[in-house]
């Protein structure tokens, strides 16, 4: 299969994608345009902000990167899903604290359209705390929700993580350990079994109060983004739950766009 295939076979397996090559540049019109084209009307696109935003300007004097980002997005029409802003770990040379952070994000947030889902992912995990949820809550931005080492699960936070009427879901896993371990990424290595049974019921839950579930693998999670998926699937169907809708069990591959 040559590489200008790959995105047409993917979407003839999984729903959506998250691109991870959108957060080193934004891509040219022609290459979104070329996504839209390779993909089925219901496919959707999650897509991380340019790191020119959230990791060099830090939110500051950004506008012409965010709508030159937007406008591209834009070519996706209805298959534009979620669009992430995720942001590094920050020490203190960058953000005293929790509240230098809020005081920049405030404003930023309040100038994004109204018009897009946008979701927000915080590596500092002291930083997550209700004021966050509340202030994302009231600008309908769904907090991610990660299982990578050193954060909190979603049971481990003190306050409700669902901030808007969807959520996004990220297996991260730890990229340094599995990475000790394998460096081909076709097989498991890692059994994350009880992490992924519990967030099967974590879904199951949300999914309840009527919350669409964006939930993506990394290859670093287990060794194998596919099989994460397998698996999470085999999990809820095991536990007896209503069938997986369209849209939940959906997976981040990036390889698949590393020559788009």
């Amino acid at each position: 299969m040559q590489s200008r295939d790959y995105l047409s076979f993917y979407a003839e397996h999984f729903d959506s994608v998250e691109v991870d090559s959108t957060f080193y540049a934004c891509p040219s019109v022609n290459t979104v345009s070329g996504w839209f084209a390779k993909t089925p009307d219901n496919f959707i696109f999650s897509v991380k902000v340019p790191q020119t935003i959230t990791h060099d300007k830090v939110l500051v004097d950004c506008q012409p990167e965010l709508k030159q980002f937007l406008d591209t997005m834009g070519i996706l029409g209805t298959k534009l899903g979620p669009i992430v802003f995720q942001f590094p770990f920050f020490s203190r040379g960058i953000f005293k604290d929790r509240r230098e952070f809020m005081d920049r994000l405030v404003p930023f947030l309040s100038k994004l359209p109204a018009d897009h889902k946008f979701a927000l992912e915080v590596r500092n995990k002291n930083w997550l705390d209700a004021e966050l949820a509340n202030l994302l809550r009231a600008h309908k931005i769904a907090l991610v929700l990660q299982d990578r080492s050193l954060m909190p699960g979603p049971a481990e936070l003190k306050f409700d993580p669902i901030t808007a009427d969807w959520t996004y879901i990220r297996w991260l896993g730890n990229r340094k350990g599995i990475e000790a371990i394998t460096q081909t990424w076709d097989k498991v290595v890692i059994d994350r079994t009880e992490e992924l049974s519990s967030w099967v019921d974590f879904c199951y839950q949300v999914r309840n109060r009527g919350v669409i579930v964006y939930a993506y693998a990394n290859n670093h999670y287990q060794g194998h983004g596919p099989a994460t998926i397998a698996s999470f699937v085999k999990l809820w169907n095991g536990k007896g739950l209503p069938e997986i809708e369209k849209r939940l069990g959906v997976l981040k591959q990036p390889r698949l766009f590393e020559f788009l």
